[in-house]
């Protein structure tokens, strides 16, 4: 293929990265790679800044208590739409401190309470904790029980690489089995919606984009979900009824085409699908700003066409 559009920044990054010493990730067990995708939320992603509300809960789950955060810009909130974010890391790895500084923005940007899931991960527990768990906090944000202090008329999913499938599954979950409100709007970010098999930008960034073909088949042994099961691959299952839909995909990540035949089976199922490409930019870029100022520019786009989306739906906070 002819040479692929990089950003700057993002050459300098992938090119530091990939001269680090020691093993990659695929080649140290959970525990030391959880470690590893702290130690580069300190180095390379921006810092969380102040918030009215920061907070952490338990969530009620199928297997016990779930941790979760809660940001929000305000001390104080009427009736309104609450976000929960799923994070991303193959379903094996990435938590709740290495999201924080995102949720806060998200929390910011689009004036709601966003809500941060510690779902389980594998392969302590395989799939489908993480989906099971996922689902039990949409029900419990969407019955607005009393320890949430607001009063939740919508859902907005969202969550990245691993969370975006599970953004996907939650909506999908919820449009067949309804909670107490409905979900409004869903934002998977460089969702996994598939095998990793031969898609064109698996064979083209499965090296040395930071995200690698090897990495994706370690999360995929330590997670073993079942791909004839819409919570494995939702792509191949249908979209109908869901709902309005901000994809957003980065042109460096393997997962790239994955993103865009999702938005396609959106469209294709009458729903309506935004995408935003991150031009020049890898998979995990929303957690990496700090070290990829274009990052910060990206999220500001995802953040500008989700709160033009909600406006629409939902009227304003006073």
């Amino acid at each position: 293929m002819n040479a692929p559009f990089v950003k700057p920044d993002v050459a300098a990054f992938l090119q530091i990265v990939n001269a680090l010493p020691g093993p990659k990730m695929h080649e140290v067990n959970p525990a030391e790679a959880r470690g590893k995708m702290i130690a580069m939320r300190n180095l390379a992603e921006a810092p969380l800044g102040d918030m009215a509300v920061n907070r952490m809960i338990e969530i009620p789950g199928p297997a016990g208590p779930m941790q979760a955060q809660i940001f929000d810009a305000r001390a104080e909130r009427g009736p309104g739409p609450v976000m929960l974010f799923f994070h991303g890391g193959g379903f094996v790895i990435g938590d709740l401190y290495v999201y924080a500084p995102y949720c806060a923005l998200a929390a910011k940007s689009l004036d709601i309470p966003v809500i941060s899931v510690d779902y389980r991960l594998a392969p302590e527990h395989p799939f489908p904790a993480a989906t099971d768990d996922c689902e039990a906090a949409a029900r419990w944000a969407a019955a607005g029980p009393p320890g949430l202090d607001y009063q939740v008329t919508g859902l907005v999913l969202s969550g990245d690489s691993a969370g975006g499938n599970l953004t996907i599954v939650t909506a999908m979950t919820l449009r067949d089995r309804p909670a107490a409100v409905p979900v409004i709007l869903q934002h998977p970010i460089y969702p996994a919606v598939s095998d990793h098999g031969d898609w064109p930008s698996m064979r083209d960034f499965a090296e040395n984009h930071y995200l690698t073909r090897d990495d994706m088949a370690w999360f995929t042994r330590h997670y073993r979900p079942d791909m004839a099961d819409y919570r494995g691959a939702p792509l191949l299952f249908d979209q109908t009824g869901m709902p309005p839909s901000l994809v957003t995909t980065a042109s460096l990540d393997p997962l790239r085409d994955q993103g865009l035949a999702y938005v396609e089976a959106l469209k294709m199922a009458g729903v309506r699908a935004e995408h935003i490409s991150a031009e020049g930019n890898i998979h995990g870029h929303i957690t990496l700003r700090q070290a990829l100022p274009s990052a910060q520019s990206e999220v500001e786009t995802n953040m500008d066409a989700l709160r033009a989306m909600l406006a629409e739906i939902t009227p304003p906070n006073d």
